[in-house]
């Protein structure tokens, strides 16, 4: 049984979960495992299948609430929320105003996550080695194919809900590196930031499901093909390096939905070219601490999570 100040600290790791989710690189469900509560996190989604739907439609809501260990969910998904609210406004500031910094950052976390998700990979076979290779084409072809700004539609934002989730669930893996990846990270920024409600509960409620049906759909290819799909998750964050790479040169413009003009294509390019290009510093040095900061952030975080693991 629970106390009061039990579920203050669930809720203030729910919290640190949602603050890692803001950041592409660093997962929320690292975050969970770290600070003990990813195997109940686990038990507790699973647990939300075909006999709690039908506690919950013959009104049985207490047996329905209990099954799901309800009190858990909702107390770890209000720290969640919180955080991403409380932090969108200060990414977004970032972003605007300090986008080299910020993006090799994002860059130095993506890099250092690979090689920390191979390091589970304790015998390469020739599927593991052909599912890196996939998942590294697959992403860089995402990177260089889709335009910066992907639609906007509910139906679309409802499955970059039920996409990003996956993180949550998935150590290794950012939801918020996700929908950078398709698009929508910034967008989904501002709309907490505005608090765009149709917006803000299309996309919950495809986290709500995808969250749900992916727990046991994920759970399932971990168990029976785990190197594999470890393999692909390693070759994906390596394949969209491209992405976050922090110079790039405009090539095509585009009108908003505001008739302002806003980039619709661009390439990674040198800082040496960003410089001619733009007649912006490239600001190589702070890209290099930054970088350097993000690489140590995840091995902190990945030593942490050894630490911990050792001591149980």
């Amino acid at each position: 049984m629970r106390r009061p100040k039990d579920y203050l600290l669930l809720y203030f790791k729910g919290v640190s979960m949602g603050g890692a989710d803001v950041i592409p690189g660093v997962s929320g469900g690292t975050i969970a495992f770290i600070t003990g509560i990813y195997e109940e996190l686990i038990n507790s989604l699973k647990s939300i299948d075909g006999t709690a739907i039908r506690l919950l439609l013959s009104l049985r809501i207490g047996e329905c609430w209990k099954r799901v260990n309800g009190n858990f969910l909702v107390t770890v998904l209000a720290g969640i929320l919180t955080s991403l609210i409380s932090l969108a406004r200060l990414m977004t500031y970032l972003l605007e105003f300090h986008p080299i910094p910020v993006w090799s950052f994002f860059f130095g976390l993506i890099l250092v996550s690979s090689p920390l998700i191979m390091r589970d990979i304790h015998q390469w076979s020739f599927s593991s080695v052909l599912s890196f290779i996939i998942g590294a084409v697959i992403a860089y072809a995402i990177t260089i194919l889709s335009p910066t700004e992907t639609p906007t539609n509910l139906f679309f934002i409802f499955f970059c809900g039920a996409l990003a989730i996956c993180a949550m669930i998935l150590p290794g893996i950012s939801g918020a590196f996700v929908l950078l990846l398709i698009g929508k990270y910034e967008y989904m920024i501002n709309a907490l930031i505005v608090l765009d409600f149709p917006v803000i509960i299309v996309f919950a409620t495809g986290c709500l499901l995808g969250l749900i049906g992916f727990s046991h759909v994920l759970s399932w290819i971990l168990t029976h093909y785990r190197f594999p799909t470890l393999a692909m998750l390693a070759g994906f964050m390596i394949g969209s390096l491209n992405k976050v790479w922090p110079w790039k040169e405009v090539v095509s413009y585009r009108l908003n939905h505001d008739g302002i003009q806003v980039p619709a294509f661009d390439k990674s390019v040198w800082p040496a070219r960003f410089l001619e290009v733009s007649g912006q510093d490239p600001q190589i040095f702070y890209s290099i601490l930054f970088a350097a900061a993000g690489i140590f952030l995840v091995v902190a975080i990945e030593k942490t999570a050894s630490y911990l693991r050792s001591k149980q």
